[in-house]
């Protein structure tokens, strides 16, 4: 059965960006005729913002997305982390690394703007450090996305070995995000584009664990008027839960021709989202 999931990180009300990606992987779940899962990734304690989880969730509810079982949070399943870590003994490294010397001996910035490591705790044995890092290699790791086509990255390059376990004592995102998947059964990642880089990492560590790779689709990224994608750090601002900021997401994944979600998840054609790729959705939500 297909199983989809929506996940995201309570730093505040769910604004257009992140409705429009809740939209898409809901219609892709419910046009299928399977599951859609809530995941609240809160693992990274000091962005989360007190309330907004069941801020979000009571707005997906009166929009009428409504998910299947219970919501998980990252903020419970540190031993999940824990253990994966442990199966990954012989593929990780500590590093003692600032961010200062990173970016200072750096080959240059990743697609996503982070500086690309260049291995310098690589060959050391240290038992501990201030992160752990997971070894990548030059073999070109490849995904077919359901929407881009084609994508790849050989990630010693392209990233270099990136973190599992942060500095200040924190799982990172990519490591938890694959344990998580993969314990929930979900086999279609609907999201926005801004985590398309994300993909060839979280596939390396689903095969190092033996984990299944599921479907990705990567829907364009919302933006404001300046061309920044719509976040909580560029003003972006909570919608209202009603059909019509609902309306405005499903006019930005180019499903036009619906009046209600069931209509909507009928007439769900993936196809259409790239007629509305340049298009921005309004910052006023």
């Amino acid at each position: 059965m297909t199983t989809g999931r929506f996940a995201p990180s309570p730093t505040g009300p769910l604004h257009m960006g992140s409705l429009i990606a809740a939209a898409a992987s809901w219609l892709d779940a419910r046009a299928a005729r399977g599951r859609w899962l809530v995941r609240i990734e809160d693992i990274d304690a000091p962005r989360s913002v007190a309330g907004a989880a069941a801020e979000i969730l009571r707005t997906l509810e009166r929009l009428g997305l409504w998910w299947d079982g219970e919501v998980v949070y990252q903020s419970q399943r540190s031993a999940l982390y824990r253990a994966a870590l442990e199966r990954l003994r012989g593929q990780t490294y500590w590093c003692s690394c600032t961010r200062r010397e990173v970016a200072d001996s750096s080959l240059g910035l990743a697609a996503d703007g982070a500086h690309i490591y260049p291995g310098i705790c690589r060959a050391g044995s240290a038992r501990e450090g201030r992160a752990l890092r997971v070894r990548t290699g030059t073999e070109e790791i490849g995904f077919v996305d359901r929407l881009l086509g084609a994508q790849s990255q050989v990630l010693e390059r392209d990233i270099g070995d990136f973190v599992l376990y942060r500095a200040d004592g924190l799982f990172a995102y990519q490591l938890a995000v694959v344990v998580d998947d993969a314990a929930q059964g979900i086999t279609d990642i609907v999201r926005g584009a801004d985590l398309l880089d994300s993909t060839p990492r979280q596939i390396h560590l689903q095969r190092l664990l033996g984990l299944p790779t599921p479907c990705y689709l990567h829907v364009p990224a919302a933006v404001n008027a300046t061309g920044e994608k719509l976040s909580k750090q560029t003003g972006a601002i909570a919608i209202e839960p009603t059909w019509a900021a609902l309306r405005q997401a499903l006019d930005f994944l180019g499903q036009r021709k619906a009046d209600t979600l069931g209509e909507a998840t009928r007439n769900w054609d993936p196809a259409l989202i790239a007629a509305r790729r340049a298009a921005p959705a309004s910052s006023e939500g």
